[in-house]
């Protein structure tokens, strides 16, 4: 049986099992549940010393004893991608245990003839869907054997594309029993990202990245993709997620022109890697939110 190994465990976070469910209890155990049960979430891909406690917060949302299939929607970092890409492995690896991934849900897709395969090791490279593992793992450990997951590798979609996609996922977010979880980290911001975007009247660097962030972030509540996708061509800001959070947003939208209106997204956590002070600083910002269907 094919398995996609652990490959960012042990650099990106602890290959220890015990040490990781330690760590991700205590993370956990910080954050509240204020914005549940979750139908989908937007959580961090960076190295657990950077996001991990941040990625708490929407973790926290998620109901176990709801969830039965975990779909994972994460942006393509190393192989150019037009559309979206499916994994040809059974089983992904995680260092507390193997999570299986749903074949029946995978051949759906392929079917739909919009999705590709990505062969494994550019999947095994990308990290984007990897660092959600072990927090799926940890969250759903009482019912390990009852569920399944779909990694989605998303590519560079333009914004009819992501409406598309949307539009073919909607259903699979209609049923209860399934659980989105959007892979992003939010402003990639120094020299080194090629994005030095800084308004003064902001104060320092690190706030104009906060302001920055979080009209971003008050967009994507707001649950409009042509908005989201304006905010993107005015700032360029460099949410590498973008395209996973578009094809939430078409998928709210297609369900909203169904006449679903009780859908309500909401940030819990907004983190930084550290404080850029001067323009030869860094840094990258985490987000952490839940949507949920209100009764």
């Amino acid at each position: 049986m094919s398995v996609r190994r652990a490959t960012h465990a042990g650099s990106w976070y602890t290959d220890s099992g015990s040490d990781l469910s330690r760590q991700l209890d205590r993370w956990l155990g910080a954050a509240d549940l204020s914005h549940g049960p979750a139908r989908a979430i937007i959580a961090p891909h960076a190295g657990y010393a950077y996001c991990g406690a941040c990625g708490a917060f929407a973790y926290r949302q998620v109901s176990p004893v709801v969830v039965k299939r975990i779909f994972i929607l994460g942006p393509s970092h190393h192989v150019r991608l037009r559309g979206c890409a499916l994994s040809v492995a059974k089983k992904c690896r995680t260092p507390l245990y193997d999570l299986k991934i749903d074949t029946q849900v995978n051949a759906e897709l392929e079917k739909t003839g919009q999705f590709s395969w990505m062969d494994m090791k550019s999947d095994e490279d990308e990290h984007s869907i990897e660092m959600h593992l072990p927090y799926i793992a940890k969250v759903m450990e009482d019912f390990k054997d009852q569920f399944t997951i779909v990694p989605i590798i998303v590519g560079s979609l333009n914004p009819e594309q992501e409406a598309q996609y949307g539009s073919l996922l909607a259903n699979y977010f209609m049923d209860p029993t399934n659980l989105f979880v959007i892979s992003s980290d939010f402003c990639h911001w120094g020299q080194r990202f090629s994005y030095t975007y800084y308004d003064r009247s902001c104060g320092p660097i690190h706030k104009c990245i906060e302001q920055l962030d979080k009209q971003g972030m008050d967009i994507i509540e707001k649950l409009s993709p042509t908005a989201f996708t304006e905010y993107l061509r005015k700032y360029n800001n460099t949410i590498c997620g973008r395209h996973p959070i578009g094809v939430m947003l078409g998928a709210i939208k297609a369900l909203q022109d169904q006449g679903f209106k009780n859908m309500s997204f909401k940030f819990l956590k907004y983190a930084q890697s550290s404080q850029c002070l001067d323009m030869e600083d860094s840094s990258v910002s985490y987000a952490s939110g839940s949507l949920i269907f209100e009764n």
